[in-house]
């Protein structure tokens, strides 16, 4: 495996309480896996915010809980990984502090680093879009599991997210987040951020635009 990097973000990074500012800056980092002591990496390309006040779309608003959704109400910093359908795991950042429910979904990666493994973990025999476009196709290929990851820490050192430059506004889209038709109005946020410019994204929406032009 190669030396752990000094740069993970901070649990002040984590715990700033705008979800959506989090979100954003999530772009560009790189997200890396140590399970089952391979090491893969990935450039963070899509994302969608969470609030736990005031967003019907959010598993845990205005303070529904559950077992799942637990984690989601301790500090920032930690990973909630749940299971979608029975099938797909799915990888989320909890943010904001204690008691909040704040969380970022990782919707798509581009691979940077042991993509021999990624293909191998999806079946796959190429690298091309659809091997981590998606967030339950990225949790496969980076190895994300729910009894696995759930409430990891993202400082240690089995999963963790490492630094890199903030994007600027013409860097990134935004749109409204996919398959929450159900929220209502709060359907309508544009708390969907992904880079500009890059074929590993999970959909276009026609909600989509610059940042930069709002």
């Amino acid at each position: 495996m190669p030396e752990m990097s000094a740069k993970k973000l901070s649990e002040n990074f984590y715990e700033r309480a705008d979800v959506v500012q989090v979100a954003r800056e999530l772009l560009g980092k790189t997200l890396v896996s140590a399970v089952d002591g391979i090491y893969t990496a990935a450039r963070i390309t899509e994302v969608e915010a969470y609030a736990g006040r005031n967003d019907k779309a959010c598993h845990a608003n205005d303070g529904l809980r559950s077992a799942r959704t637990e984690i989601m109400y301790g500090r920032g910093g930690v990973a909630y990984v749940y299971l979608c359908y029975g099938l797909h795991h799915l990888f989320n950042v909890v943010t904001n502090v204690k008691g909040q429910a704040d969380a970022v979904l990782i919707r798509a990666v581009k691979p940077i680093a042991g993509e021999e493994y990624m293909l191998k973990r999806r079946g796959k025999a190429k690298i091309e879009k659809n091997l981590s476009s998606g967030p339950a196709t990225l949790s496969q290929a980076l190895g994300f599991k729910t009894i696995l990851l759930y409430g990891s820490f993202l400082q240690g050192d089995l999963i963790w997210i490492e630094d890199a430059p903030l994007l600027k506004p013409e860097e990134m889209v935004v749109s409204t987040r996919i398959g929450v038709d159900y929220a209502g109005e709060d359907a309508l946020k544009p708390w969907r951020f992904y880079e500009a410019h890059t074929p590993w994204v999970s959909k276009k929406l026609k909600t989509d635009r610059l940042l930069s032009e709002i």
